[in-house]
């Protein structure tokens, strides 16, 4: 059948199945926006082209789906470019869909005419620029490919004004139906085994070293949500009684309550998972990447460790730690291959050290310290799980908060854990949230989020109340860039500089934007706050006002060892060994 370019795009979205898209209008991309009102697609203004990549990498995240975002040329694509590369550290799938100039006026410096896909070449797994009406279909269908196989991460398809309004045949392929966290086109498994020997020779030296091994830790990375490989890591766990450190994107892989979940490592893990790291014979990392905030300094990163190392993406195999046994693949597959190789044991005597080091449920229990009149960071983030039961979607921006969560937020479920990790970006919890919402309308979802990372994205707010959003917002505020500040305390003899932060009056701001706004300055007034969120109908925004200068502990300081850490101050329980 002949259509316009602009309609071959949203009916390839159709075929592909997706339902919401988020996005802001202008000159480039006009011709697709006046076809949208012809196609059944959810679009979702937003306020800020980044909030649109935000919102679109949230919904990928909550759903498994690929998600998508839509802009205009010059301004618009490149505000995309922080969301974009926040997914590509991060392996998610995204579709970002940008208008560009017509065709003739490339290169003549039209009026917003930017090179988007030079801009975005090191931060997209593939970018296509698309100059006629007959390309956008393939090319689309070919970017969801890419977007979802193998290692997941981000596509931008550039399209010409001129392809939009040109007519073209089209041909409509079967809607595709799947979902989840492990979908995967392609041969992505067979790519990878070309590049190794043997894997099941690799599989079988695995399950030796495993077998041999009296001190082992599992290092369950994204990877292990990413492939849907959480029942293959609890089988793994459970027989060969192995006790499981995470990273912070690995949070939720398994329950926080199992009795095998040690708790996240790293610069601001918990101690015991650091120390166990450091004395163990074998490390087996799942879908990690062995980044700078996990190991500390290498040289001194687990010496007495052999290294099993399996991860879809070859390249990370051998990048910053040498392992022992590297196998490409998917975890899933590669996991369920090995377990039949895995003996059942015990391994008691490990376990006890373990629990020796964490010293019980006693240790950083944050509900049992007295706030002496002052509100903690801690005593929110721990009250918000408490209420939730630890079953919420959470999101978060960047900074203490955010370390804070991932300690005292106790995740129960795959898939509810929401943050950016390998760039690191402030702004991202809001917009997040959002699509995380659109993508589990059904799920109950609260962003965590600083007071500076909020005002990089505040405008969002907006586009809650356009689109009718149910989410939670608890603004930790504390009058610092805190992480920033942290630094400066232990690095910088306390100075200071460009850390101290005003903010708006956030209740009346959420007032502005027909929201409701509450502000809370005692641990007393948190669990009636979040009871009044929870049975609200709309968006709640909370403001907790939190001591100003608490840090996060603890800390292993640039340059040291994995388990040289700035400990908690003595009032505070940190090991086993402070108890005694």
């Amino acid at each position: 059948m002949k259509m316009r370019g602009a309609h071959v795009l949203w009916s390839v979205l159709v075929e592909q199945g997706v339902d919401t898209v988020f996005g802001y209008p202008g000159g480039a991309i006009l011709p697709a926006y006046d076809a949208l009102l012809d196609h059944p697609i959810r679009h979702v203004l937003v306020r800020h082209e980044q909030g649109a990549t935000h919102m679109a990498d949230g919904y990928a995240r909550a759903s498994g789906k690929a998600g998508v975002a839509v802009a205009t040329s010059g301004p618009g694509a490149t505000n995309l470019v922080t969301g974009i590369a926040t997914a590509m550290m991060d392996s998610i799938p995204l579709v970002c869909i940008t208008g560009q100039v017509a065709e003739a006026f490339i290169g003549t410096d039209a009026f917003q005419e930017t090179d988007v896909t030079g801009i975005t070449l090191t931060i997209t797994k593939h970018n296509f620029l698309v100059t006629k009406a007959a390309e956008i279909a393939p090319t689309l269908r070919r970017a969801f490919e890419i977007a979802t196989s193998g290692r997941p991460g981000p596509v931008l398809v550039d399209i010409t004004k001129n392809a939009q309004q040109e007519e073209t045949e089209f041909e409509p392929q079967q809607r595709f139906e799947g979902g989840g966290f492990s979908r995967r086109r392609g041969s992505a498994d067979a790519k990878a085994s070309a590049l190794q020997t043997s894997r099941a020779t690799q599989i079988a030296r695995a399950a030796e070293l495993i077998a041999k091994a009296k001190q082992p830790v599992i290092l369950a990375g994204h990877g292990i949500l990413k492939s849907g490989a959480c029942e293959e890591l609890l089988l793994l766990a459970e027989r060969a009684h192995i006790p499981v450190g995470m990273t912070l994107l690995g949070i939720g892989c398994l329950p926080a309550h199992h009795p095998l979940n040690l708790g996240m490592m790293g610069m601001h893990g918990e101690h015991w998972v650091n120390e166990a790291i450091q004395e163990a014979d074998l490390l087996i990392a799942l879908g990690m990447r062995f980044d700078d905030r996990v190991t500390g300094k290498l040289a001194l990163y687990a010496p007495h460790a052999k290294k099993i190392h399996i991860d879809i993406d070859p390249s990370e195999l051998n990048k910053n730690v040498r392992a022992d046994v590297a196998i490409a693949g998917d975890l899933k597959t590669v996991l369920k291959d090995l377990m039949p190789l895995v003996e059942s044991a015990t391994r008691e005597a490990w376990l006890t050290r373990i629990g020796t080091l964490a010293g019980g449920e006693t240790v950083r229990d944050i509900a049992e310290l007295p706030d002496g009149g002052h509100l903690y960071a801690a005593h929110v983030i721990h009250d918000i799980w408490k209420a939730t039961a630890g079953r919420a979607v959470i999101t978060t921006d960047v900074g203490q908060h955010q370390m804070w969560t991932a300690q005292y937020y106790k995740v129960a479920e795959p898939g509810t854990f929401i943050t950016s990790g390998g760039l690191g970006t402030m702004g991202f919890g809001v917009p997040a949230a959002i699509g995380a919402k659109m993508a589990r309308p059904d799920r109950e979802v609260w962003a965590i989020v600083g007071d500076g990372g909020f005002q990089m994205t505040q405008a969002e707010l907006q586009t809650i109340v356009q689109e009718n959003v149910k989410i939670n917002i608890a603004i930790i505020n504390n009058g610092y860039l805190g992480m920033v500040r942290q630094w400066q305390q232990f690095f910088h003899d306390r100075r200071y500089s460009a850390t101290p932060m005003s903010s708006p009056d956030y209740v009346k701001l959420a007032d502005a934007h027909g929201l409701q706004g509450l502000r809370v300055t005692r641990r007393a007034d948190v669990a009636d706050a979040l009871k009044h969120a929870r049975t609200s109908a709309g968006a709640v925004v909370i403001d907790f006002r939190v001591e100003q200068e608490d840090t996060v502990y603890p800390m292993v300081s640039p340059g040291a060892a994995l388990h040289e850490m700035i400990k908690r101050p003595s009032s505070l329980a940190e090991t086993g060994a402070d108890l005694l």
